[in-house]
């Protein structure tokens, strides 16, 4: 989000320094600024991700004004994203989000047409496979919100078995500054193990919970554990049971959360 707001300052600069009598176009003066500053900071950025220690996972977003099914912001799609490389990202966004035809992106990418629209169908396929099948109601998500809480904070075993695919992932990104496993851990065996031993850790303590709704798209909650580390949990649910669950604890990412008033519980949404 810092990393966003640095481009848009960036940008709003070079247009304040720009000669507006030779800008014929301002959306695309912008837009095209805008892109070449991220691709040049996707570029570093994957420098960076190279050494980065354990899962790295997209910085935890609210939105509760989503309706159903909405994903413009889910996580699967956030990581789906990271999958491409900085062109077919680009184009994708460009073009599927944005709505610019492709001999703008051509300009603005300083590629063919043809070469722009490939980009866009390959990284279309790959959003397409990263997206949910079904999208899951804001009332049921939050339903498997709470028994995931309750059964994974009292180290109910049952309970995590009604709950969990035999697939599911498990991602935990401390990035090297709070606990979290280091590698993504498969199957309801290694991922129930995991869930119980900090179960066992904790004494079975129950966090208190800041916030419950949607992030990143996807239903979660907040909690403050031992040594006032904040938490965030996000659950990708089909159907009816959770396929991946991601954690976030790299207080580097929580930054805009903790600025919140913790105070208070943050609002939970209406199903």
């Amino acid at each position: 989000m810092a990393e966003a707001e640095d481009i848009v300052q960036e940008a709003w600069l070079r247009w304040h320094g720009a000669d507006r009598s030779a800008v014929r176009e301002p959306a695309a003066f912008l837009s095209r600024t805008v892109t070449r500053l991220c691709l040049d900071h996707l570029k570093s950025a994957r420098v960076k991700r190279e050494t980065y220690i354990g899962p790295w996972l997209p910085e935890p977003v609210f939105d509760d004004g989503a309706e159903d099914g909405e994903d413009d912001l889910s996580l699967t799609l956030m990581m789906a994203l990271e999958r491409l490389s900085p062109l077919e990202r680009a184009a994708f966004l460009l073009h599927d989000v944005f709505g610019m035809g492709f001999d703008e992106i051509a300009r603005t990418l300083d590629r063919e047409p043809a070469a722009c629209r490939q980009l866009a169908a390959r990284a279309r396929r790959n959003v397409r496979a990263a997206r949910p099948r079904f999208p899951v109601p804001q009332d049921e998500g939050q339903r498997v919100v709470d028994a995931f809480f309750a059964a994974s904070r009292s180290g109910d075993l049952q309970g995590l078995q009604a709950l969990l695919a035999e697939n599911v992932a498990a991602y935990t990104d401390g990035g090297g500054i709070k606990n979290a496993a280091l590698n993504p851990l498969f199957g309801f065996r290694r991922v129930a193990g995991l869930l119980m031993g900090v179960a066992r850790k904790s004494d079975f303590a129950t966090p208190p919970v800041l916030y419950k709704g949607t992030i990143n798209g996807l239903p979660g909650f907040v909690t403050l554990e031992a040594g006032d580390t904040l938490q965030t949990t996000a659950l990708q649910i089909e159907d009816g049971r959770i396929t991946a669950i991601y954690v976030v604890r790299n207080p580097e990412k929580l930054r805009h959360v903790a600025q919140l008033d913790l105070s208070r519980p943050l609002p939970t949404p209406d199903p």
